[in-house]
């Protein structure tokens, strides 16, 4: 993870650069969250607070930020607007429309699990066929790891479903998208599962809730199946290359979701 730089620790030029488009920064608080950043702030301002990330244009995570400067304008009102991108000194930062709101709980019985279900939905629905902006395909991604023809779609994809990526507010909404892909419709709702199963859903049951979202139908059992055991690998990998006091928890839960799609598999 990148040392997490403050506000005022910003090259000068950068820091006016981007005062120059929001007007002067009047206070600018670090924002904690967030693993790949190597600024995350809010910034008050003339024209209003701003939510700034970003990093040095030679860091290994450079490829991020333009991601999202690349895929935002294509994106419905379900993320936040990108208003601006400096890049000064070295460094490129993206300037977002400020979203207050705490994060998703995914806990079974919480209130926000139909809400994050409408934005899957909503999502996907407005995103298929992929808006007309360069991305990574999630086979290409996944190499190795699935058949590229079960996970092969027209869909614009999130692919990072960690709950600090919902926020609630006046409405639920999904931000960070850094690492777009172009797949099947149904590869968010799955890659959402483990995250239930780590949140303390059954299998089973995470599974009943991606009922509700029409996409799910759309994978086959075959599909479903080498996804499991593809997830799984990918957090064994993970946890064996880079160990993590997350990774642990996410492995754990791909593994009881891919046991339990073993296990109808058996059937």
């Amino acid at each position: 993870m990148p040392q997490r730089r403050h506000w005022h620790e910003l090259p000068e030029e950068t820091r006016q650069r981007v005062e120059h488009r929001a007007g002067a920064v009047h206070a600018a608080y670090s924002v904690p969250t967030g693993a790949s950043c190597d600024l995350a702030a809010v910034i008050d301002t003339d024209t209003g607070r701003v939510f700034c990330k970003g990093g040095k244009t030679d860091g290994p995570t450079a490829w991020l930020y333009r991601n999202e400067a690349r895929v935002n304008p294509w994106l419905p009102d379900v993320a936040p607007r990108l208003r601006w991108t400096i890049e000064a000194e070295g460094w490129l930062i993206l300037g977002f429309e400020y979203v207050a709101g705490r994060h998703a709980d995914l806990a079974p019985g919480s209130p926000d699990l139909t809400a994050v279900a409408d934005l899957l939905d909503t999502q996907s629905r407005l995103l298929t066929p992929s808006p007309p902006v360069r991305v990574q395909r999630f086979a290409d991604r996944w190499c190795g790891l699935i058949a590229p023809e079960l996970v092969d779609g027209d869909t614009l994809l999130h692919t990072d479903m960690t709950p600090r990526n919902f926020l609630v507010a006046d409405r639920l909404r999904l931000v960070d998208w850094s690492s777009p892909a172009l797949g099947a419709a149904w590869i968010d709702t799955a890659l959402m599962l483990v995250r239930l199963v780590r949140a303390g859903h059954p299998p089973a049951e995470a599974e009943a809730w991606a009922g509700q979202i029409p996409n799910w139908a759309h994978a086959s059992e075959e599909a479903l199946y080498a996804f499991t055991d593809g997830l799984l690998r990918l957090w064994e990998r993970k946890q064996r290359l880079a160990p993590s006091p997350h990774h642990g928890p996410l492995l754990r839960a791909a593994r009881e979701w891919r046991n339990h799609r073993a296990t109808r598999k058996s059937q």
